[in-house]
């Protein structure tokens, strides 16, 4: 673990991220001695209501809660409160310059770098059970279609009565699992989940009619053994986290919009038209079905949803293909008058990050812009330092990812080196004049096929033999089906 932890903050420095809190960051920290929870006006003490968060197991930086209210004609009001961590995190402090610098945390098979001092994202600035803090409170109403209307931006006061997580709420959905014991300790929150639920499939539905995505990304978790590596499985979706994130995408619009009512600028989050559209074609061609040669979204959408049912177990195959040729995503500079590039994916054209202010900055400049934008203050930031944070934040993003993926690949690099000359069947990820790559299940990782790549694209499965690891720089070589 000790060598991962080495690998993990040399590639951070590598990659222009900062590893460590300076001397500043940590006085500025040490003088902050409660959460604030002032009253004070125009903040909502909304602490009555049954606020509970859904995050993972071992999460303590939690940014939001939810929370949900039968409305007139079988409609449901949707709260949605996001920890106000501008309360404590001050422009141009030595804290906010570190966040500006990294712009996001860091999740490693060596551990987390958290984008702010601990203290702060999982105490002070966190909305932790049990405790009175300051929030953005976004608000909405969701008719039995899942249409979305009557939004609200304002700030709140909030109190987490449950803290949950998805693993045990998703089993209790899906009814192979009793009631987690954070439901039943508190009266009501049993209802709310499953209120939260059902408006949240409603506005998923509707989401999918217009040309969202069903795709189940890939991601690797680290399981230990005491503080030894001890395998990379794949990070399963569920029903509690497809809950929070329809729930987020439909905060985040609320929150562009509300910016854009205002007359303020927004960080849009951003996913272009598809850059390899021919070869998305290609896929659902090689599975029997024909793609328009212009970008679909809803043709898309339809294609992905039918090869879900069709073939379940290899559904998260396929989704990880169109997710490396959909292109990364990004983050741009957005006035009112504009006109917005929209998400593909999600099928939304007014979207923005607001809802994990703790994790990453931009969602920490959205939230200034909404307490300025709330107070009718003048905008916080000047237009060119919006763009220069849009595109620092898009850099930053990708050298975070960068990071995640060479630790990971070293910590299955060590996993691996025993069993050279093993063959694994594989999923072809990448393919381009860079080189070739392609993904095995366990570990869940990826390597480069070094020889025998002749003829592989994204979307093929293969054959591979493991020829080679290197710990240090997170190589894990194969050869193809034509060199071994």
């Amino acid at each position: 673990m000790n060598q991962l932890q080495t690998i993990a903050r040399r590639i951070m420095i590598e990659r222009g991220l900062l590893p460590d809190f300076s001397p500043a960051v940590l006085a500025e920290v040490a003088a902050v001695s409660q959460a604030p929870v002032a009253q004070t006006p125009g903040v909502r003490d909304l602490r009555e209501l049954l606020w509970a968060s859904i995050d993972n197991d071992t999460s303590r930086d939690l940014d939001q809660l939810s929370v949900a209210e039968r409305w007139t004609g079988g409609a449901v009001k949707i709260r949605v409160a996001v920890a106000d961590v501008d309360a404590v995190v001050r422009p141009r402090s030595a804290i906010d310059q570190h966040a500006r610098t990294n712009t996001t945390s860091v999740y490693t098979a060596a551990g987390i770098f958290p984008m702010l001092p601990e203290r702060l994202s999982t105490d002070l600035t966190s909305l932790g059970q049990d405790q009175d803090r300051l929030a953005i409170g976004i608000e909405w109403v969701v008719d039995a279609d899942g249409t979305v209307r009557d939004p609200d931006v304002y700030r709140a006061l909030v109190r987490n009565r449950a803290k949950l997580a998805y693993g045990s709420v998703a089993a209790w959905l899906g009814g192979s699992a009793p009631a987690p014991p954070a439901v039943d300790a508190v009266p009501g929150i049993d209802e709310q989940i499953r209120i939260q639920d059902r408006v949240a499939q409603s506005m998923r539905t509707r989401r999918f009619q217009h040309g969202a995505l069903s795709l189940q990304t890939f991601q690797s978790q680290a399981v230990f053994a005491g503080n030894d590596l001890a395998d990379l499985r794949p990070d399963e979706p569920n029903r509690a986290k497809e809950l929070i994130e329809d729930l987020m995408v439909a905060a985040n619009g609320v929150t562009a919009n509300f910016l854009a009512h205002k007359g303020f600028p927004s960080l849009r989050r951003v996913l272009r038209s598809p850059e390899r559209w021919g070869r998305i074609v290609a896929l659902a061609k090689d599975l029997g079905d024909d793609l328009p040669t212009e970008a679909s979204g809803e043709a898309l959408a339809a294609f992905l949803t039918k090869r879900k049912v069709a073939a379940p177990d290899r559904f998260a195959d396929l989704s990880l293909s169109v997710v490396k040729l959909l292109g990364r995503g990004e983050y741009v500079l957005e006035w009112p008058d504009g006109k917005p590039a929209g998400h593909f994916a999600l099928a939304v054209t007014d979207y923005t990050h607001s809802t994990a202010p703790n994790r990453r900055f931009p969602d920490l400049v959205t939230q200034r812009l909404l307490k300025a934008a709330m107070a009718a203050r003048p905008v916080p930031y000047t237009d060119a330092d919006l763009r220069a944070l849009a595109m620092h934040c898009t850099v930053q993003e990708t050298q975070a990812a960068k990071v995640e993926r060479h630790v990971n690949k070293s910590g299955a690099a060590l996993l691996l080196a025993s069993r050279i000359g093993q063959r694994f069947d594989a999923l072809v990820t990448g393919a381009s004049e860079r080189g070739t790559w392609v993904r095995i299940a366990h570990p869940a990782t990826e390597g480069k096929v070094v020889r025998g790549f002749k003829g592989l694209d994204v979307g093929d499965r293969t054959r591979v033999e493991l020829v080679s690891t290197d710990v240090e720089r997170g190589f894990i070589d194969f050869a193809g089906p034509g060199g071994s």
